[in-house]
């Protein structure tokens, strides 16, 4: 079956992590903040925090921004659980906003509408690897006083103008999965140009526990104290080295996915059942994603053209059935009907496959498979 999306694992790739195997560290060593260096490097941040996975780093960034009991958080229910369910964690409650329908991202105009005085941060979620409107979010943000944490799980590379994303907002989560845009297993990491946000990170994500800016009078070089309630959310160093490794391929990986996505538009443009994903002037994305989305009569048909798809070998998914729907959500009192644009998105996506190494030949399979499938629905 072809996937969705699929890691790229090289020969390199595997000698650095093996060397790590074989060196005196495995954790907590050197190559954490030498992944960490490559990182604020390669999007232009200050500062990078490297932790265990992408939920993690949302908390910790949520943590950084003191998120507290009672507080608002503004975000998008297109998208993974995690970017709501992390700041539920730390007991705020989740305000959902609705999308832009082309590009499946957080509507400024839908957020200016539920803003409050109780509005602690705005967490746009960069759909698909196409960065938000962050210029507007940084406004609106600007003038309630709340803090900008984007949720760039699908956009590492991926930019606004001559500026990456990683240096938009005041902190700005990564995930590693192997489906992302690079992988180290499972992993994460957060960006931010603030120095008091980075050491938040760096205490948060060992346990709250720390050697520096002692409280209390040491007795001696044994002492530590644990100054906040953290987690413990370190990244290993063979990890680290796997994430290195695949930061060097960035660039190729991004290529890649432009030249898949440009033969998907290219060779679907005609279909009349479908409505291709857009990449927006000034913007560049990191097509984590290729969603398309069924109209007119296909519609209703969607559940038979999926199985379809899935029987043809061709291993499509749905991003995402909107957060509010899950049954948990219900329980804390949402209701279908909150958030129309996003509902309508949810109904009448799939993701078809997009990864640096698919193909030309599978992917002009995933396209004769598809127009083949939707001919009937025209």
């Amino acid at each position: 079956m072809i996937p969705y999306g699929h890691q790229t694992i090289e020969e390199d790739d595997i000698q650095a992590v093996t060397e790590v195997l074989r060196s005196d560290w495995l954790t907590q060593g050197p190559k954490v903040a030498e992944f960490e260096q490559a990182l604020a490097d390669c999007t232009g941040a200050k500062f990078a925090v490297a932790v265990s996975n992408g939920t993690a780093a949302l908390q910790a960034a949520y943590f950084a921004a003191g998120i507290q009991p009672g507080d608002e958080v503004i975000t998008s229910p297109l998208t993974f659980a995690a970017t709501s369910n992390a700041a539920l964690w730390l007991g705020a409650k989740i305000v959902f906003a609705d999308v832009d329908p082309e590009t499946g991202n957080l509507d400024p105009t839908a957020v200016e509408s539920v803003v409050t005085e109780k509005t602690k941060a705005i967490v746009p979620v960069d759909y698909a690897g196409h960065p938000a409107d962050m210029s507007r979010l940084r406004e609106i943000a600007s003038r309630c006083g709340a803090k900008l944490i984007e949720d760039s799980a699908h956009a590492l590379g991926a930019s606004i103008g001559d500026r990456k994303v990683g240096t938009l907002a005041d902190l700005t989560t990564m995930s590693f999965h192997p489906v992302k845009i690079i992988t180290t297993g499972e992993g994460g990491a957060i960006l931010t140009d603030n120095p008091d946000f980075a050491e938040r990170l760096r205490l948060y994500r060992s346990h709250g526990i720390t050697k520096a800016n002692l409280r209390m009078p040491s007795p001696g070089d044994w002492y530590y104290e644990q100054q906040e309630l953290g987690q413990n959310y370190r990244l290993t160093d063979f990890q680290s080295a796997l994430g290195i490794s695949q930061l060097k391929k960035l660039d190729r990986f991004l290529a890649a996915r432009h030249e898949v996505a440009g033969r998907y538009a290219e060779a679907l443009k005609d279909v009349k059942t479908l409505r291709l994903p857009v990449e927006r002037e000034g913007f560049r994305s990191g097509w984590h994603l290729y969603p398309i989305r069924l109209i007119g009569a296909a519609i209703t048909k969607r559940p038979e053209v999926f199985r379809q798809l899935r029987e043809a070998g061709i291993g499509v998914q749905v991003h995402y059935i909107p957060v509010y729907w899950h049954p948990y959500y219900q329980t804390l009192g949402y209701r279908k009907g909150l958030c129309p644009n996003v509902e309508s998105f949810y109904e009448t996506e799939i993701s078809i496959p997009m990864f640096p190494a698919l193909s030309t030949a599978d992917q002009q399979s995933v396209i004769d498979i598809l127009k083949k499938i939707l001919v009937q629905y025209e």
